[in-house]
């Protein structure tokens, strides 16, 4: 044999430290995006946690308006597009609103419900909205349908904690 050359043997052996090192870097990716993921998604731990909407809270719930929606269309530098449904909430009520949750409705054309989605616009941790007073809002939505209609969104209380 010369010099520089390997045998057949020696290659055979470095074969499967090669590949275990390569299984290793990939499982090493994978198991970053795994944690980087669920480190990255706030909405849904927030989304876990459900406002009481009992009788009591149902019944508030006509002392609440949404006054002033307005949509608007934005694309970020990635090409991504979003929807912003922006709006004022106005407390006609007795009593102080502590965290609010609702649920954003989009139709098609035959006012069938394509995209529904849940967002707290008062969150337990923020100032409360008192009573007679009014409270701007936004909510952020990505990937609407195709086939929405182009109209306001629907919007509707899910969960009220009131003072």
């Amino acid at each position: 044999m010369e010099p520089g050359e390997t045998s057949y043997r020696e290659e055979k052996r470095q074969f499967p430290l090669a590949f275990a090192a390569g299984a290793v870097i990939v499982l090493l990716i994978f198991g970053g995006f795994l944690v980087l993921t669920r480190v990255m998604r706030p909405h849904d731990s927030a989304a876990v946690v459900k406002l009481p909407f009992g009788a009591s809270e149902q019944g508030y719930a006509q002392n609440i308006h949404f006054l002033d929606i307005q949509l608007a269309h934005a694309a970020n530098f990635l090409n991504q597009d979003f929807t912003y449904v922006a709006g004022t909430t106005f407390n006609d009520g007795p009593r102080k609103i502590r965290a609010m949750e609702v649920t954003v409705e989009f139709h098609d054309p035959f006012h069938q419900v394509i995209l529904r989605d849940t967002n707290q616009l008062i969150g337990p941790g923020a100032d409360a909205l008192d009573a007679g007073k009014r409270l701007p809002f936004q909510i952020t939505m990505e990937h609407l349908p195709a086939q929405w209609d182009k109209q306001n969104p629907s919007i509707r209380i899910t969960g009220l904690i009131l003072e």
